[in-house]
This record gives structure tokens, sequence and C-alpha cells, in this order.
């Protein structure tokens, strides 16, 4: 597991289970407060773990390099589906990277079994 360094991030317990170069995985125990009305995961639970993986996976560097910094520019998300289980893990890709600005996209699924949305983003670093 790596730090995550995102006091946010951190007070709904995710975590990032995978960082390497153009790669980032994060996982999320399913709760109750992360439910909607009816009982399925909020939207805006996959929106966040979408936003954060995407970004991660643009920012990694080898051990003791100083670390890279970001700002989301654009995300667009796509629900696929809805289910109940219990744990979230969402996988982010970059597709292309420039000096400045990078593109990612990414998954979220639940119990390894069930894809529930994906989504590309955006992303400038912050120098």
């Amino acid at each position: 597991m790596h730090a995550i360094d995102n006091p946010f991030l951190e007070s709904l317990g995710v975590t990032l289970t995978e960082w390497g170069p153009d790669y980032a995985e994060m996982r999320l125990e399913v709760s109750s407060n992360l439910q909607n009305r009816i009982g399925r995961i909020q939207g805006g639970v996959m929106c966040t773990l979408l936003d954060a993986v995407l970004g991660y996976a643009g920012l990694y560097v080898p051990p003791g390099e100083p670390p890279l910094k970001n700002v989301t520019l654009s995300i667009t998300t796509n629900f696929l589906n809805s289910a109940e289980g219990s744990i979230l893990v969402a996988k982010g890709f970059i597709e292309r990277k420039g000096r400045g600005i990078y593109f990612a996209r990414g998954e979220v699924w639940l119990d390894s079994s069930t894809l529930l949305a994906t989504g590309v983003g955006t992303f400038k670093y912050v120098r």
C-alpha cells in the first residue's frame, strides 16, 4: 500500500493499493454512508474515485524524487451499472502525457466483477 497524502480521500477510507508509471489503483470498502436513497452506491462516490485514481495515475515518481502535483481540468463519467457489494476498486490508466497536461481513463469495479462506471479526464501539472 502507498501513502495517499489526501485528507479527503483518507476520511472516506480510500487506499492507494497499486501505483506505478502510468497506473494507479484505489480501493474503498462499501458502507451504508456511501449509499443513496435506494441503497446503491452514490454516483458522487464513483466520481470521486475516478477523479482521484485518474489524477494519481499521472503523478507517480520513483522513491526519492520530488512529488508531482496536479489539478483536474475536466472529467467525464459514464455510469454503466448499479449493484450491491462490498469493495470498490478504481483503476486509472494514462492515455497520453505532455509536458504540462495529461489524459487518463479509468474504471470503477464492484467486487472485481461488476463494472459500475468508466471515466476520462484531463489534468494539468502544477509546477
